[in-house]
């Protein structure tokens, strides 16, 4: 038994880690556009300007995605078919854990019985118990826009929701930055059915 233990708990506990990493992504798409037909794209300076995060993860974010879009065939270009802009959103979950356990013990009078035990009556008594654990944390998104660059309409979208690790390690903030784009954008382009 102690040896099931033994290999039980270590799976528990990267279950729980990995579950609260990982990032959950959704895309839409315009289904009468040939995505075959994009192979280059350049940054949108408009709608990234507009992102409300800082410009150092900013230039996080947008060199993640050069290194995807290099890994599927594009190039940049100052004329490109493409054009990628971002945007982000973030706010507070609050997680609320019932860990409730008690128990109580105390004394009571009966004619028939006077002394400690279980049970209700009057007089003074001591108990334990427990309540709730809450824990807080910054779930984010992160939107990656392709607009088609000769109509300016959008083609595709990618959003990735997370837990943001609020960290000060710059190296786990950048491998996490790299999670988000690599997970949505595994998305796009999208695999249209064959009519």
């Amino acid at each position: 038994m102690k040896k099931f233990a033994y290999v039980i708990a270590p799976l528990l506990v990267l279950l729980f880690m990995g579950s609260c990493t990982s990032v959950r992504v959704l895309s839409d798409y315009d289904k009468e556009v040939n995505f075959n037909s994009f192979k280059s794209y350049a940054f949108y300076k408009t709608g990234i300007d507009k992102a409300q995060i800082s410009d150092l993860d900013k230039k996080r974010i947008l060199k993640a995605i050069e290194v995807e879009m290099a890994n599927k065939g594009f190039v940049k270009s100052n004329d490109p078919d493409i054009l990628i802009s971002i945007f982000t959103k973030e706010r507070e979950q609050v997680d609320v854990y019932n860990n409730y356990w008690g128990g109580g013990f105390g004394w009571g009078w009966s004619p028939y019985y006077w002394g400690w035990g279980p049970g209700f009556g009057w007089g003074p008594g001591f108990g334990w118990g427990g309540g709730n654990n809450v824990s807080t944390r910054t779930e984010g998104s992160l939107y990656i826009d392709m607009i088609d660059a000769r109509n300016k309409e959008l083609v595709w979208q990618g959003r990735g929701v997370g837990t943001l690790n609020n960290t000060r390690n710059i190296e786990k903030k950048e491998e996490r930055i790299k999670e988000f784009v690599s997970e949505i954008l595994q998305a796009y382009p999208p695999m249209l059915a064959s009519k």
